[in-house]
Protein backbone atom coordinates (compact mmCIF):
# COMPACT_ATOMS: atom_id res chain seq x y z
CA UNK A 1 0.00 0.00 0.00
CA UNK A 2 3.03 2.30 -0.25
CA UNK A 3 2.54 5.58 -2.12
CA UNK A 4 -1.04 6.17 -1.02
CA UNK A 5 -0.52 9.95 -1.39
CA UNK A 6 1.88 9.83 -4.33
CA UNK A 7 2.06 13.12 -6.26
CA UNK A 8 -0.29 14.86 -3.80
CA UNK A 9 0.45 18.14 -2.01
CA UNK A 10 -0.66 18.29 1.62
CA UNK A 11 -0.81 21.21 4.03
CA UNK A 12 -0.53 20.10 7.65
CA UNK A 13 -1.45 22.92 10.01
CA UNK A 14 0.08 22.31 13.42
CA UNK A 15 2.85 20.15 11.99
CA UNK A 16 5.18 20.75 14.92
CA UNK A 17 5.04 19.40 18.46
CA UNK A 18 4.36 21.42 21.60
CA UNK A 19 7.34 19.67 23.22
CA UNK A 20 9.73 16.76 22.78
CA UNK A 21 8.12 13.70 21.22
CA UNK A 22 5.46 13.02 18.65
CA UNK A 23 2.19 14.93 18.53
CA UNK A 24 -0.72 14.39 16.14
CA UNK A 25 0.42 16.95 13.58
CA UNK A 26 4.06 15.89 13.53
CA UNK A 27 3.10 12.22 13.12
CA UNK A 28 0.65 13.13 10.36
CA UNK A 29 3.15 15.21 8.40
CA UNK A 30 5.75 12.43 8.52
CA UNK A 31 3.16 9.77 7.63
CA UNK A 32 1.92 11.77 4.64
CA UNK A 33 5.49 12.21 3.40
CA UNK A 34 6.24 8.50 3.80
CA UNK A 35 3.25 7.82 1.55
CA UNK A 36 4.56 10.07 -1.20
CA UNK A 37 3.05 13.49 -0.47
CA UNK A 38 4.87 16.79 -0.68
CA UNK A 39 4.13 18.25 2.76
CA UNK A 40 3.78 21.93 3.59
CA UNK A 41 4.50 21.93 7.33
CA UNK A 42 2.83 24.87 9.07
CA UNK A 43 3.22 25.87 12.70
CA UNK A 44 3.07 29.06 14.73
CA UNK A 45 6.64 28.28 15.79
CA UNK A 46 8.91 28.10 12.76
CA UNK A 47 11.48 25.98 14.61
CA UNK A 48 8.83 23.34 15.28
CA UNK A 49 7.84 23.24 11.60
CA UNK A 50 11.47 23.07 10.53
CA UNK A 51 12.13 20.17 12.90
CA UNK A 52 9.37 18.17 11.19
CA UNK A 53 10.70 19.12 7.75
CA UNK A 54 14.13 17.90 8.84
CA UNK A 55 12.72 14.52 9.83
CA UNK A 56 10.97 14.20 6.47
CA UNK A 57 13.92 15.22 4.31
CA UNK A 58 16.22 12.93 6.28
CA UNK A 59 14.03 10.04 5.13
CA UNK A 60 14.16 11.23 1.53
CA UNK A 61 10.78 12.96 1.50
CA UNK A 62 9.89 16.43 0.27
CA UNK A 63 8.65 19.12 2.64
CA UNK A 64 8.74 22.83 3.35
CA UNK A 65 8.27 24.83 6.56
CA UNK A 66 6.02 27.85 7.01
CA UNK A 67 5.30 29.95 10.08
CA UNK A 68 1.68 31.05 10.44
CA UNK A 69 -0.97 31.98 12.98
CA UNK A 70 -3.90 29.86 11.83
CA UNK A 71 -6.36 32.13 13.64
CA UNK A 72 -5.28 35.15 11.56
CA UNK A 73 -6.85 35.65 8.13
CA UNK A 74 -3.86 37.36 6.49
CA UNK A 75 -1.48 34.75 7.87
CA UNK A 76 -3.59 31.88 6.52
CA UNK A 77 -3.88 33.52 3.09
CA UNK A 78 -0.10 33.92 3.00
CA UNK A 79 0.25 30.22 3.91
CA UNK A 80 -1.96 29.11 1.03
CA UNK A 81 -0.29 31.48 -1.43
CA UNK A 82 3.16 30.21 -0.41
CA UNK A 83 2.14 26.57 -0.86
CA UNK A 84 0.70 27.30 -4.31
CA UNK A 85 3.81 29.24 -5.30
CA UNK A 86 5.98 26.28 -4.33
CA UNK A 87 3.99 23.32 -5.65
CA UNK A 88 1.06 24.72 -7.64
CA UNK A 89 -1.78 22.80 -6.00
CA UNK A 90 -3.28 21.65 -2.68
CA UNK A 91 -4.76 18.16 -2.53
CA UNK A 92 -5.02 17.70 1.23
CA UNK A 93 -5.62 20.09 4.13
CA UNK A 94 -5.05 18.61 7.58
CA UNK A 95 -6.05 20.86 10.50
CA UNK A 96 -4.34 19.90 13.78
CA UNK A 97 -4.19 23.03 15.94
CA UNK A 98 -6.02 23.12 19.25
CA UNK A 99 -5.84 24.32 22.84
CA UNK A 100 -7.84 23.64 25.99
CA UNK A 101 -8.88 25.63 29.03
CA UNK A 102 -10.39 24.37 32.27
CA UNK A 103 -13.52 25.78 33.83
CA UNK A 104 -17.29 25.78 33.52
CA UNK A 105 -19.55 28.67 32.44
CA UNK A 106 -19.13 30.46 35.77
CA UNK A 107 -15.40 29.95 36.29
CA UNK A 108 -14.16 30.49 32.73
CA UNK A 109 -13.39 34.06 31.67
CA UNK A 110 -14.81 35.52 28.48
CA UNK A 111 -11.29 36.10 27.15
CA UNK A 112 -10.35 32.43 27.69
CA UNK A 113 -13.55 31.30 25.97
CA UNK A 114 -12.79 33.53 22.97
CA UNK A 115 -9.16 32.37 22.75
CA UNK A 116 -10.18 28.70 22.66
CA UNK A 117 -12.72 29.38 19.90
CA UNK A 118 -10.24 31.48 17.90
CA UNK A 119 -7.67 28.68 17.92
CA UNK A 120 -9.95 25.64 17.76
CA UNK A 121 -12.68 26.83 15.41
CA UNK A 122 -11.80 30.08 13.68
CA UNK A 123 -8.52 28.59 12.43
CA UNK A 124 -10.37 25.68 10.76
CA UNK A 125 -12.81 28.13 9.19
CA UNK A 126 -10.00 30.31 7.85
CA UNK A 127 -7.93 27.48 6.38
CA UNK A 128 -11.04 26.12 4.66
CA UNK A 129 -11.94 29.61 3.45
CA UNK A 130 -8.67 29.93 1.53
CA UNK A 131 -8.11 26.30 0.51
CA UNK A 132 -11.62 25.44 -0.72
CA UNK A 133 -11.49 27.70 -3.83
CA UNK A 134 -8.22 25.98 -4.80
CA UNK A 135 -9.68 22.50 -4.38
CA UNK A 136 -12.90 23.46 -6.18
CA UNK A 137 -10.89 24.73 -9.14
CA UNK A 138 -8.90 21.46 -9.17
CA UNK A 139 -12.16 19.48 -8.96
CA UNK A 140 -10.77 17.40 -6.12
CA UNK A 141 -9.48 17.67 -2.56
CA UNK A 142 -9.70 16.31 0.96
CA UNK A 143 -9.95 18.23 4.23
CA UNK A 144 -9.26 16.41 7.49
CA UNK A 145 -10.15 18.21 10.72
CA UNK A 146 -8.85 16.93 14.04
CA UNK A 147 -11.66 17.23 16.59
CA UNK A 148 -11.92 15.21 19.84
CA UNK A 149 -14.19 12.79 21.65
CA UNK A 150 -14.73 15.78 23.95
CA UNK A 151 -17.09 16.98 21.21
CA UNK A 152 -19.51 14.13 21.95
CA UNK A 153 -19.00 13.47 25.65
CA UNK A 154 -17.81 15.37 28.71
CA UNK A 155 -15.44 13.62 31.13
CA UNK A 156 -16.74 13.21 34.65
CA UNK A 157 -15.13 15.44 37.26
CA UNK A 158 -13.38 17.78 34.79
CA UNK A 159 -14.81 20.97 33.33
CA UNK A 160 -13.61 21.85 29.81
CA UNK A 161 -16.66 23.68 28.58
CA UNK A 162 -14.88 25.87 26.00
CA UNK A 163 -12.94 22.88 24.65
CA UNK A 164 -16.08 20.71 24.55
CA UNK A 165 -18.09 23.40 22.77
CA UNK A 166 -15.33 24.34 20.32
CA UNK A 167 -14.76 20.73 19.26
CA UNK A 168 -18.52 20.32 18.81
CA UNK A 169 -18.36 23.34 16.51
CA UNK A 170 -15.54 21.67 14.54
CA UNK A 171 -17.82 18.68 13.96
CA UNK A 172 -20.63 20.91 12.69
CA UNK A 173 -18.25 22.88 10.48
CA UNK A 174 -16.96 19.61 9.02
CA UNK A 175 -20.46 18.36 8.18
CA UNK A 176 -21.49 21.69 6.64
CA UNK A 177 -18.43 21.82 4.37
CA UNK A 178 -18.87 18.17 3.42
CA UNK A 179 -22.45 18.80 2.33
CA UNK A 180 -21.77 22.04 0.47
CA UNK A 181 -18.74 20.81 -1.50
CA UNK A 182 -19.61 17.16 -2.15
CA UNK A 183 -20.66 17.82 -5.76
CA UNK A 184 -17.46 19.78 -6.36
CA UNK A 185 -15.19 16.82 -5.70
CA UNK A 186 -14.10 18.01 -2.27
CA UNK A 187 -14.47 15.81 0.80
CA UNK A 188 -14.37 16.95 4.42
CA UNK A 189 -14.11 14.60 7.39
CA UNK A 190 -13.05 14.80 11.02
CA UNK A 191 -11.07 12.61 13.39
CA UNK A 192 -12.17 12.38 17.02
CA UNK A 193 -9.14 11.16 19.01
CA UNK A 194 -9.62 9.84 22.52
CA UNK A 195 -6.98 9.65 25.22
CA UNK A 196 -3.70 10.08 23.36
CA UNK A 197 -0.18 10.17 24.79
CA UNK A 198 1.27 13.25 23.12
CA UNK A 199 3.77 15.94 24.23
CA UNK A 200 0.82 18.01 25.49
CA UNK A 201 -0.11 15.21 27.89
CA UNK A 202 3.50 14.98 29.07
CA UNK A 203 3.37 18.72 29.75
CA UNK A 204 0.12 18.41 31.72
CA UNK A 205 1.52 15.48 33.69
CA UNK A 206 4.60 17.55 34.51
CA UNK A 207 2.36 20.39 35.71
CA UNK A 208 0.39 17.95 37.84
CA UNK A 209 3.61 16.58 39.38
CA UNK A 210 5.16 19.97 40.04
CA UNK A 211 5.66 20.57 43.75
CA UNK A 212 4.91 16.96 44.67
CA UNK A 213 7.35 15.30 47.08
CA UNK A 214 8.07 12.49 44.62
CA UNK A 215 7.88 14.15 41.20
CA UNK A 216 8.45 11.01 39.15
CA UNK A 217 5.86 9.04 41.08
CA UNK A 218 3.28 11.81 40.65
CA UNK A 219 4.01 12.03 36.92
CA UNK A 220 3.69 8.27 36.48
CA UNK A 221 0.45 8.32 38.46
CA UNK A 222 -1.26 10.71 36.04
CA UNK A 223 -0.08 8.75 33.01
CA UNK A 224 -1.30 5.52 34.65
CA UNK A 225 -4.73 7.06 35.33
CA UNK A 226 -5.13 7.95 31.66
CA UNK A 227 -3.89 4.53 30.55
CA UNK A 228 -6.40 2.79 32.83
CA UNK A 229 -9.23 4.95 31.49
CA UNK A 230 -8.79 3.39 28.05
CA UNK A 231 -10.48 0.03 27.38
CA UNK A 232 -7.19 -1.10 25.82
CA UNK A 233 -5.26 -0.35 29.02
CA UNK A 234 -3.06 2.11 27.18
CA UNK A 235 -3.46 5.56 25.67
CA UNK A 236 -3.24 5.91 21.92
CA UNK A 237 -0.49 7.89 20.19
CA UNK A 238 -0.15 10.52 17.51
CA UNK A 239 0.50 7.72 15.03
CA UNK A 240 -3.04 6.42 15.56
CA UNK A 241 -4.40 9.84 14.62
CA UNK A 242 -1.98 10.04 11.68
CA UNK A 243 -3.04 6.67 10.27
CA UNK A 244 -6.68 7.73 10.40
CA UNK A 245 -5.78 11.00 8.66
CA UNK A 246 -3.89 9.07 5.98
CA UNK A 247 -6.95 6.98 5.16
CA UNK A 248 -9.26 10.00 5.00
CA UNK A 249 -6.77 11.96 2.88
CA UNK A 250 -6.18 9.12 0.43
CA UNK A 251 -8.25 8.03 -2.57
CA UNK A 252 -9.18 4.89 -0.62
CA UNK A 253 -11.67 7.15 1.17
CA UNK A 254 -13.02 8.60 -2.10
CA UNK A 255 -16.62 7.91 -1.02
CA UNK A 256 -16.14 8.87 2.64
CA UNK A 257 -17.49 12.38 3.21
CA UNK A 258 -18.94 14.10 6.26
CA UNK A 259 -17.73 11.33 8.56
CA UNK A 260 -16.69 11.81 12.21
CA UNK A 261 -14.12 9.05 12.71
CA UNK A 262 -13.69 8.14 16.38
CA UNK A 263 -10.18 6.91 17.24
CA UNK A 264 -10.36 6.18 20.95
CA UNK A 265 -9.77 2.48 21.70
CA UNK A 266 -13.46 2.11 22.48
CA UNK A 267 -13.83 4.54 25.38
CA UNK A 268 -16.94 6.21 23.93
CA UNK A 269 -18.83 2.93 23.64
CA UNK A 270 -18.55 2.31 27.36
CA UNK A 271 -21.69 2.91 29.39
Amino acid sequence: MAGRLKDKVAIVVGAGSSGPGWGNGKCTAVTFAREGAKVFCVDRKRAAAEETVGLITKEGGEAAAFEADASNNASVKAMVDACLAKWGRIDVLDNNVGIGSTGGPVELSEDEWQLVFDVNVKSFFLTAKHVLPVMEKQGKGSIVNVSSIASIRSPKGVSYIAYNASKGAVNSLTLAIASQYADKGVRCNAILPGLMHTPMIDFLAEQYAKGEKDHNQAYDKMIAIRDRASPTGKMGTGWDTANAALFLASDEAAYVNGHLLVVDGGITVRA
